[in-house]
């Protein structure tokens, strides 16, 4: 999952939801931060990460099978774009295994992917592409609502885009053909949680389920702000409503 907290109270977050094993990558400042969560019915090895990375290799005990799994983020900015995609050309020649790499990678595919506001670029489209063939993945596909990112409650500033996604070689795909990737819904948080459902399937039975959840995390500041602005506004219920969601629409935007 993407995170904007630190690593100490990422670990904190992950305990209160039962998940004695993880990884966490330390937000810089508001910004970034990785991390991957599992409870103990599963092996995982570390095998690298970065603050925009975590792969690791997944165990089948009972099976004897071994795939990849990355958790990946792209950049936001266009001047760490390439760093961003070079870094996924590296990471797909230093493994062996089948691969399934989810997340944020903060573009799109296709033009459909993008409703409202300005056209993507061609080129960055194609940009996104091209690394994908050049790594052998392709777009697991969804279900449920076809964005994950959207940002302006008003129709005429509202923007939606499909910039979460698992992509997977067809190794991977081979080894979980009934894969199903969710977009479940989201409420105050601008991205929504993706829920990949494996079924794991040897000598013609199904051996295991997995379920992967990746999402995001604030700041603890979260809940400060909304009593900062709720005690700051004035005006009947209605008024304060509005005042609280241009306030925390300001506040996403400035941690994003």
């Amino acid at each position: 999952m993407k995170t904007k907290i630190n690593k100490f109270k990422m670990e904190k977050v992950r305990q209160r939801y039962g998940y004695q094993f993880g990884i966490d990558v330390d937000s810089i400042g508001s910004r970034g931060g990785l991390s991957l969560a599992w409870r103990g019915d599963v092996n995982i090895a570390l095998q690298s990460f970065s603050n925009r990375h975590i792969d690791v290799i997944i165990e089948e005990v009972y099976e004897e099978k071994k795939w990849r799994f990355i958790s990946f983020y792209g950049s936001p900015y266009i001047n760490d774009r390439e760093e961003a995609w070079n870094l996924l050309r590296r990471l797909c020649n230093q493994g062996e295994y089948p691969w399934l790499v989810c997340g944020d990678f903060n573009e799109i595919l296709y033009g459909f992917e993008k409703k409202e506001g300005l056209p993507k670029e061609e080129r960055r489209m194609e940009e996104f592409q091209r690394v994908l063939e050049d790594c052998h993945l392709v777009d697991l596909g969804y279900s449920g609502n076809w964005f994950t990112w959207e940002r302006g409650n008003l129709p005429e500033t509202n923007i939606q885009e499909r910039l979460d996604r698992g992509v997977a070689t067809e190794e991977w795909s081979s080894l979980f053909p009934d894969s199903l990737i969710q977009h479940l819904p989201h409420s105050f948080l601008d991205h929504c949680p993706l829920l990949i459902n494996t079924e794991f399937k040897a000598r013609g039975q199904i051996k295991k389920k997995i379920k992967f959840e990746a999402w995001c995390v604030l700041e603890d500041t979260f809940f400060e702000q909304i009593r900062s602005i709720w005690e700051n506004s004035t005006g009947d219920l209605l008024s304060k409503l509005e005042i609280m969601k241009g306030g925390l629409e300001r506040w996403a935007n400035q941690i994003r």
